[in-house]
């Protein structure tokens, strides 16, 4: 109770919520106000593995298949090679500020390597910031599956400095390829066969949800018990479930939403409980010197390592190694040693706890600012101010739900006969002030009015965007971020050029600035894509299911754009009148 009071004066100061609930567990502690003297590692490994995978079932409950499929393979490079890359630059840190044997220095590289999944999911949409798709969803899937290498390297680790005598062999490499494989395997063949029980069994509607839960968290186990990687898989059964037409979906989303914020409360809380602040002031130089290096130097070096053979420009490649956010994982992945009885076990919990610590409050603060710095904001995705899902037989091709038309809504624009409706999309009933309409004789929509209709589940968005406030019609970033001027995309880029004296390669003039878009990005495009036209920008403004909509012109030169770029204009003048200075005083 005192973490969710907390967490809403904290939102104030834009401290991140993780953060309040980490402090909160550390001032109940044995060292805080509290004196709750709590140091029961195998409890809080039971608790953290039970909680990291509802959070990571319910992350992937809300990853689309698009989003999926859009950052895949850089997210997957960034868990697997960016990891060990990671690791080894961490290790060498802690080796040098720690004095500890290269062994030992590459377990605390091992348990700080990966991001986390609970900081990650919640801080890059955090204050209603909205990022470029194609880098948030990167960092969202990357801590997702991230988690298997990491605790593959902890594990490793571990063993060889319990068994001094043991040798790596290709055992080890079979090893990860199992658990990464099975992972993969049960996880997939679970979420089906969970989405087969949930569709077929009749229960009440409150069991739907405890049901999925229970599920996941069965197929978590049982993939742990087979050896293979339990969270990789607790990850795509959320996956599965979520991209497939399944009984009771508001229902189970609604209420995974909840348990993923009681599992990330808890897991943080017991966290804080179990560290002795005191305890941290032995050796907090090199534990600060070793959480600098992985924020400044080992996290940048695996991003742009990683992210060599993908399509990302230096803005974003900049963020993503900025924003690799440390949470529970680390910890939980340091009480592994202590778990194991390896000696000085203390020593790697102390140091991932403060590296969590230090991510928290340097990365964790300033995403919103790192985001704005760099370019990387966009508008907000249209949101019904109201949508209300009725559930429908699970062999029914259409979706019934509800809107609320919010003021500035698109909805407004036309009369009610005209209304631009996804294809197989039907409204069944227009209600106004608790009255039902004649849909005959309604000649246009009004704020407020509650629209209730079928449609095509792929067409849901569609009408979210239709009956929702513009972009850029509230508070927040406009549309206006994406350029000054907006085109059909279905406007020739000779037919633009010309408008505005740009030039431009005869052999693109028949192109449509669709087709000159794709052309130039590739297949991975997302909103607030930019393509340099000459002297000025053609920014990808809207995107729908069958492609580019709006275009938007920027004319505005980059280095008034992005801040960084002003910034470093600022840095480059005043570093000339410097010279010049002291040129003219020699």
């Amino acid at each position: 109770m005192l973490s969710i009071l907390a967490g809403t004066l904290s939102s104030r100061l834009g401290a991140p919520l993780l953060l309040v609930f980490l402090g909160l567990g550390m001032l109940a502690g044995g060292d805080g106000i509290g004196g709750i003297v709590f140091d029961n590692f195998r409890a809080t490994y039971l608790v953290g593995s039970t909680a990291l995978a509802i959070i990571l079932f319910d992350g992937g409950l809300r990853t689309s298949r698009s989003t999926f499929r859009l950052a895949l393979w850089p997210a997957l490079s960034l868990a697997t090679f960016g990891v060990i890359v990671t690791a080894g630059i961490v290790g060498a840190a802690a080796a040098l500020f720690l004095h500890l044997s290269w062994l030992q220095a590459l377990l605390v590289g091992a348990t700080v390597a990966s991001t986390d999944a609970a900081a990650v999911f919640l801080l890059l949409h955090s204050r209603g910031t909205e990022i470029k798709k194609r880098v948030s969803a990167t960092l969202e899937i990357e801590s997702g599956l991230n988690d298997p290498m990491a605790i593959f390297l902890t594990i490793a680790c571990v063993e060889l400095l319990i068994t001094p005598n043991l040798t790596l062999d290709w055992h080890v490499g079979l090893s990860f390829v199992v658990q990464m494989v099975g992972g993969a395997v049960i996880g997939i063949a679970g979420g089906f066969l969970l989405l087969a029980l949930i569709n077929r069994i009749d229960i009440a509607a409150g069991l739907y949800p405890i049901l999925a839960a229970a599920g996941a968290l069965v197929i978590f186990s049982g993939a742990q018990l087979a050896d293979a990687s339990g969270f990789l898989a607790v990850y795509l059964v959320g996956l599965v479930l979520g991209n497939h037409r399944h009984r009771a979906h508001q229902v189970i989303s609604r209420f995974h939403d909840g348990l993923a914020w009681l599992a990330q409360i808890v897991m943080f809380l017991l966290l804080g409980l179990l560290v002795n602040p005191s305890a941290l002031l032995g050796n907090l130089w090199g534990e600060l010197a070793v959480a600098a290096t992985l924020i400044v130097l080992a996290r940048p070096v695996a991003v742009w390592l990683g992210l060599i053979p993908f399509r990302f420009s230096w803005q974003e490649k900049t963020f993503m190694a900025w924003v690799g956010l440390r949470g529970a994982v680390p910890i939980f992945l340091a009480s592994i040693p202590v778990l194991a009885g390896v000696s000085a076990g203390m020593t790697y919990f102390n140091v991932a706890f403060v590296v969590v610590l230090a991510s928290l409050v340097i990365q964790g603060w300033t995403v919103g600012w790192a985001t704005r710095f760099l370019g990387l904001e966009v508008p907000p995705p249209p949101e019904p101010l109201e949508r209300h899902e009725i559930d429908l037989p699970s062999s029914s091709d259409r979706d019934a739900a509800s809107w609320r038309v919010a003021a500035h809504s698109p909805a407004l624009d036309a009369p009610f006969a005209q209304l631009s409706l996804p294809k197989r999309t039907r409204v069944i009933a227009v209600i106004r002030d608790g009255a039902v309409m004649n849909r005959a004789t309604l000649e246009r929509l009004q704020v407020d009015d509650y629209i209730i209709a079928l449609t095509p589940p792929q067409h849901v968005v569609s009408l979210d965007k239709l009956f929702a406030a513009r972009p850029g019609a509230g508070p927040g970033p406009g549309t206006a971020e994406l350029g000054e001027f907006t085109f059909d995309s279905d406007v020739t880029l000779g037919r633009l050029c010309g408008m505005y004296g740009v030039p431009f390669e005869p052999l693109d003039g028949g192109k449509t600035l669709a087709e000159f878009l794709k052309l130039r990005l590739g297949d991975t495009i997302v909103v607030g894509d930019r393509v340099q036209l000459g002297p000025v920008e053609l920014v990808v403004r809207e995107i729908t299911e069958d492609g580019i909509v709006k275009v938007g012109l920027e004319v505005i030169p980059p280095a008034e754009r992005l801040p960084i770029l002003r910034f470093g204009r600022w840095v480059r003048r005043r570093g000339q009148a410097a010279l010049g200075f002291l040129t003219r005083t020699s």
